[in-house]
């Protein structure tokens, strides 16, 4: 008996996990992605005459749980009605027993992706600025998302931005928002167990690496951080008239990327919303509350600030200077 090749098996897994959604609005198109989760496809809704996105739960993730947590998922993402978190448009069962719902199709790169070809740092910063936006809002609802990072952020071909992939979010004991009991059950309190770890290396706080059920806020500030840090590690663009940024502005970004991916959860920024306004008053020249500036690097900071009127002052003094030396003694 001859075995069958990797190819083989992956099309005969891709067979068997494509959802029979026969007497629904829905009709498969093609795949568009696998996780832990579920199944991601691309699905076209004959109703409205539209492709959206269709996630399901995988053939070996069919258990209570694994439904559960896909209607959760659907439940938190209805609830976080904001421009750069994707929405929701439907949710159900199949007549197999797996859970689904659909969404809007992000056309678009992944955040690691979109850098790699060179932006410059100022759209680099605001795209994660928009994150932050994202993550803020979510905060404000009681869901912390737990697994942020740049392949789970989408920039779309008009720049948009959306912050995907909810699945492991946690929420508060009545849910964001409360969310209302559906058939999958309560979709409120977090379930995960002490010692459950939760994320992915390289953005996942510590408290989370040690299995701590009872993260906070300032476990996705960590994470944000560590994604500021990828964006500062992009290639910067190599097209005419691209400049690199200064080395005070590295010193100052790198900083509050070590405050906010700092070990201790109590030596971050404590929320959101603190590491944007930090961001802001870089952006605006005003002093960043993480990096300690010299009395020179002040001076320079100042100075840039108001370049303008400053050069303003000076072409007046020089003016006035060669008129004095024009004047016939």
């Amino acid at each position: 008996m001859t075995g069958l090749d990797d190819a083989a098996v992956e099309r005969l897994r891709e067979v068997a996990e494509q959802p029979d959604l026969a007497g629904s609005r829905y009709e498969v198109r093609h795949l568009l992605g696998r996780g832990g989760m579920g199944v991601v496809y691309a699905a076209f809704d004959e109703v409205l005459g539209r492709l959206v996105a269709l996630k399901i739960t995988g053939t070996a993730t069919r258990t209570p749980d694994s439904i559960a947590r896909l209607q959760k998922e659907a439940r938190i993402l209805a609830q976080l009605e904001h421009p750069n978190i994707i929405p929701v448009h439907d949710v159900g069962l199949l007549p197999d027993g797996r859970s689904y719902y659909t969404m809007k199709l992000v056309q678009g790169r992944r955040l690691d992706e979109h850098v790699l070809n060179g932006l410059p740092l100022p759209e680099r910063l605001h795209i994660f600025e928009r994150v932050c936006d994202a993550v803020a809002c979510a905060h404000n609802h009681g869901v912390i998302h737990r697994d942020l990072k740049p392949t789970n952020i989408m920039v779309g071909p008009f720049g948009e931005v959306l912050v995907l992939d909810w699945g492991v979010a946690k929420t508060g004991p009545d849910g964001p928002g409360k969310i209302p009991v559906g058939p999958g059950g309560p979709a409120g309190p977090d379930t995960t167990g002490a010692g459950t770890i939760i994320g992915t290396d390289g953005f996942m706080s510590p408290e989370q690496a040690v299995g701590d059920p009872d993260v906070d806020a300032r476990s996705d500030v960590y994470a944000l951080g560590a994604v500021l840090r990828v964006l500062l590690a992009a290639p910067e663009p190599t097209r005419p008239g691209g400049s690199s940024p200064s080395g005070r502005t590295r010193r100052i970004l790198s900083a509050i990327v070590n405050r906010a991916s700092a070990s201790d959860a109590g030596a971050r920024y404590q929320s959101v919303l603190e590491l944007s306004a930090e961001l802001v008053r870089y952006r605006d020249g005003q002093p960043v509350r993480a990096y300690q500036e010299s009395p020179v690097e002040r001076i320079l900071r100042v100075a840039e600030r108001y370049r303008l009127p400053l050069a303003l002052i000076l072409a007046y003094v020089l003016m006035r200077i060669a008129l004095l030396l024009a004047r016939p003694i």
